[in-house]
């Protein structure tokens, strides 16, 4: 008999644990959900802000000196290659990779590789 309320106990004091343990983790759940929505809301409120969106053809380390000599007609060898995409940056922070297009008589860019939107927040 006090064999089979020992175990009444154990089974009892096992289902309070599950209990709390699914209640603890709706809550958890919950706040996540809370936290998600408040964050999408101040998203919301930052859209309407305005970056400067950017675009890297590529860039070169000279000395001083060569800077000072530049003139009409001067070429600079830039560190990327023809035909690597170029850097798009919003607020000098890199937010994809894309290439060169004509639209019309003005250039354009079209976007390749695009930064997961969440490191894109976290970057700005």
């Amino acid at each position: 008999m006090a064999e089979e309320q020992n175990t009444e106990k154990v089974e009892e004091t096992k289902a309070e644990e599950t209990s709390k343990t699914n209640e603890t983790t709706e809550v958890s759940e919950d706040k996540a959900n809370k936290s998600e929505r408040n964050g999408l809301e101040n998203l919301r409120v930052l859209e309407n802000i305005d970056v400067k969106l950017t675009v890297e053809v590529g860039g070169a380390e000279i000395k001083l000196r060569e800077l000072l000599r530049i003139n009409e007609g001067s070429v600079i060898e830039l560190e990327r290659l023809a035909g690597d995409p170029l850097d798009i940056l919003a607020n000098g922070t890199i937010i994809a990779k894309g290439e060169v297009v004509m639209i019309g008589e003005r250039f354009g860019i079209r976007f390749t590789e695009v930064v997961d939107p969440k490191e894109r927040v976290q970057n700005l």
